[in-house]
């Protein structure tokens, strides 16, 4: 029997299934104002601080599996100087946050959605 530690993970990283891959890419690269560091017609991979951020297609046989009707229980969590800029800059994409900025014990926050319907908390301590 092999044992299984914490040494045992070489990486660890988000990965977004999407039918629409060029267009998630493309939000994601004009939000983070970074380009991918693999940019595939069914694949997108983008190296962040802290973080690797993968978008892919689903094969057609595995499809369903990743269907989504709502971001459900996983967020994408972005930590971000300053939360106005922020708002701004996803509304200039055309995905302005839909709710209020929420006041929390750790700073303020809001709920934002990529294409895809995806949420980010975009948080300011």
């Amino acid at each position: 029997m092999t044992s299984f530690s914490r040494n045992s993970f070489q990486e660890v990283f988000v990965a977004l299934s999407s039918n629409q891959v060029t267009k998630q890419i493309s939000f994601y690269q004009n939000y983070f104002c970074i380009e991918p560091k693999v940019n595939a017609s069914t694949y997108g991979e983008f190296h962040l601080p802290g973080l690797k951020l993968a978008i892919f297609e689903p094969s057609l046989a595995h499809a369903a599996e990743f269907s989504q009707i709502s971001s459900g229980p996983m967020s994408l969590c972005v930590e971000v100087n300053d939360l106005e800029a922020a708002i701004a800059h996803l509304t200039s994409l055309g995905y302005p946050p839909p709710g209020d900025i929420i006041h929390a014990s750790h700073g303020k926050e809001i709920y934002a959605y990529d294409p895809d319907g995806n949420r980010l908390i975009l948080h300011q301590s």
